[in-house]
């Protein structure tokens, strides 16, 4: 990798370093290829996008949608291969692989790598990570995080021109083979809530529609939108009679109204929010970001902000939007609102005095309370997760999506990635299992004693009778399984790489482009070191007692388009959380460098 200067404005670095890509080895196998095991070899002459991506992972899921357009345009010339790196025990089941792949459409051959093989071979760092190969086999480049697809566009571009005018690209169809289409009245369904008429409004999510069934949950009495939704999620009734939908993927709020069956957008503006994008304003003027669930508590709109780590508003009153919890640092810290971490919140619902909330990335069940304290219920971060009953402060989840409040008081966790209802109740502090064998559930609605399961991975809603007492189930625990860095005691000089890319020059016009903020966990690994600057590097001190534990580095940096001649450049944020795992250890590293951006030396 980039040994590059600590300095946020590096010297351009020549291109082109001769290192030959690794080979592409999983023991899941690959999919999307009609049962083909691709090689290398079988890739020359073909511009390569290694992308190293696991579900669960939002920012993952926006460089799906930023490749879109480039693997469209240069489909002849570039191929584009997901090599799917877990994080989440579940995540490595090779048929949850085969569902996201259609779920989410990725059109593309993906490489099922559980044990994380070819991500080591790589020296990956985070999800989501892109490596470019050229068509001779070489690594020409590697970036971490979301906003880069403006400059490996220009990457491929110059590939394809140098190698044609080499004779050594080669032309012609891919190794994509689509999977055959599967026929169901719902495919991987998201959420769903109960109209006024007992019927069921249900967040089709892969045929980017809204399902109206009747009450019996099987009956399909019409479907809604044509074009108007991009894999929608949430849904929440309003006090008029309509529901507003969180239009994930258009990053957009809209309202359905089921007499009229109008659909109105009331929030958003198409594009995604970035750092430096206002907060607040006018709900039609104002950037959003993967919104993943809705609910209306104190005259609002509530928004799961999936994209940005944070919880949003929307007032009908004003047609306003804003911030109302979280500073987009993706993490579990509790307290007031304007200070608290989230990671990746995607399921809401309101009761009385508190609003809940599924944190699915620190597989947390928390709550914001009605003077603007956040309050975590389970879960203690990002990387803790499993299936254990009993005491709050000992029980786990696994990447819950949904959460639904109970008459008593109580609330059922949609425990996604336990196939699992959770059921957590705050006069006695305690978890139990409602049940279990239920295929990714993403959400839960109340009808009358039953609770109805959106059973997301078997396309279908489930009807259970609240059981008066829970199922038990057996303790499972699990940390996220990375190699640890081993880094030694004392001194420890953090480098994040950010080289501009090509055309591109920092974005200094008003001030520092770039921001750095770290942390850890355990706090006490970090004697000295931690907080928010402006250098993409620090001087970090760990604390020789302490052996193992997790630093968390989140960086940022702008660049516009370098080009004097024109008064207003296209600029672009590049950004990225990493988790790195570290091993205190005597003969350990004492240089860590993490790639935003760069080209591999």
């Amino acid at each position: 990798m980039n040994d590059a200067a600590p300095a946020p404005t590096p010297a351009p670095a020549t291109r082109r370093a001769r290192v030959r890509a690794p080979e592409l080895i999983g023991k899941g196998g690959w999919i999307n290829t009609g049962g083909k095991d691709l090689k290398l070899a079988d890739l020359r002459g073909r511009t390569l996008i290694l992308d190293f991506w696991t579900f669960c992972c939002i920012n993952c899921l926006h460089v799906l949608d930023e490749l879109r357009e480039l693997e469209e345009q240069h489909r002849d010339t570039l191929v584009i291969i997901g090599v799917h790196s877990p994080k989440f025990v579940h995540e490595a089941e090779h048929q949850a692989v085969v569902d996201a792949v259609e779920r989410y459409e990725v059109h593309h051959p993906v490489l099922d790598d559980p044990e994380l093989a070819t991500w080591k071979q790589y020296a990956v760092r985070a999800w989501p990570t892109l490596v470019v190969v050229d068509p001779e086999g070489y690594i020409v480049a590697q970036h971490a995080g979301e906003g880069h697809a403006n400059a490996i566009r220009t990457l491929v571009e110059e590939l394809e021109a140098e190698h044609g005018a080499k004779g050594t690209l080669r032309r012609g169809d891919g190794p994509y083979v689509p999977p055959e289409p599967v026929a169901t009245d719902l495919r991987f369904p998201g959420k769903a809530v109960v109209l006024p008429s007992g019927n069921y409004l249900v967040s089709d999510t892969t045929r980017h529609q809204l399902v109206e069934l009747a009450a019996d949950g099987e009956t399909v009495v019409r479907r809604i939108g044509d074009g108007d939704f991009r894999e929608p999620q949430g849904l929440a009734l309003l006090p008029d009679g309509k529901v507003v939908v969180a239009d994930t993927v258009h990053h957009a709020l809209r309202t359905f109204d089921p007499a009229t069956g109008a659909i109105e957008l009331i929030a958003g503006t198409g594009k995604q929010w970035w750092q430096g994008s206002p907060t607040s304003g006018p709900a039609l003027d104002v950037d959003l970001s993967s919104p993943w669930d809705v609910a209306w508590w104190q005259g609002k709109v509530w928004i799961a902000m999936a994209g940005v780590h944070q919880l949003w508003t929307y007032d009908p009153e004003t047609a306003t939007v804003e911030v109302a919890a979280g500073t987009t640092n993706e993490g579990l810290l509790d307290g007031r609102a304007a200070e608290a971490w989230f990671a990746q919140p995607s399921g809401l619902a309101a009761t009385e005095d508190r609003l809940w909330i599924a944190d699915s990335e620190t597989s947390a069940l928390r709550w914001i309370d009605t003077e603007g304290t956040v309050h975590t219920a389970v879960g203690t971060g990002l990387f803790d997760f499993g299936h254990r009953d009993g005491a709050a402060a000992q029980a786990l989840l696994q990447h819950p999506l949904g959460v639904t409040a109970l008459p008593d008081g109580s609330v059922a966790v949609s425990d996604t990635y336990n196939h699992a209802l959770r059921r957590f109740d705050p006069a006695t502090g305690e978890v139990t299992t409602l049940a279990t064998d239920l295929r990714e559930p993403s959400d839960a609605v109340l009808v009358g004693d039953d609770i109805v399961v959106v059973e997301s991975a078997r396309h279908r809603l489930t009807r259970l009778r609240l059981p008066e007492e829970a199922v038990q189930v057996e303790s499972v625990a699990h940390r996220t399984q990375r190699e640890a860095t081993e880094v030694a005691p004392g001194r420890l000089r953090l480098d994040v790489v950010f080289q501009a890319p090509t055309g591109q020059k920092l974005d200094e016009r008003y001030g520092p482009s770039t921001r750095l903020l770290v942390s850890s966990t355990p706090p006490g690994l970090l004697v000295a070191g931690e907080g928010t600057g402006t250098d993409l590097f620090r001087e970090l001190e760990l604390d020789p007692s302490v052996t193992e534990g997790v630093l968390h580095v989140s960086a940022m940096a702008a660049s516009c388009d370098d080009d004097p001649a024109n008064e207003y450049p296209a600029c672009h944020v590049h950004q990225q959380d990493w988790g790195v795992p570290v091993k205190v250890t005597e003969g350990g590293a004492t240089r860590l460098p993490l790639i935003l951006a760069g080209l591999d030396a």
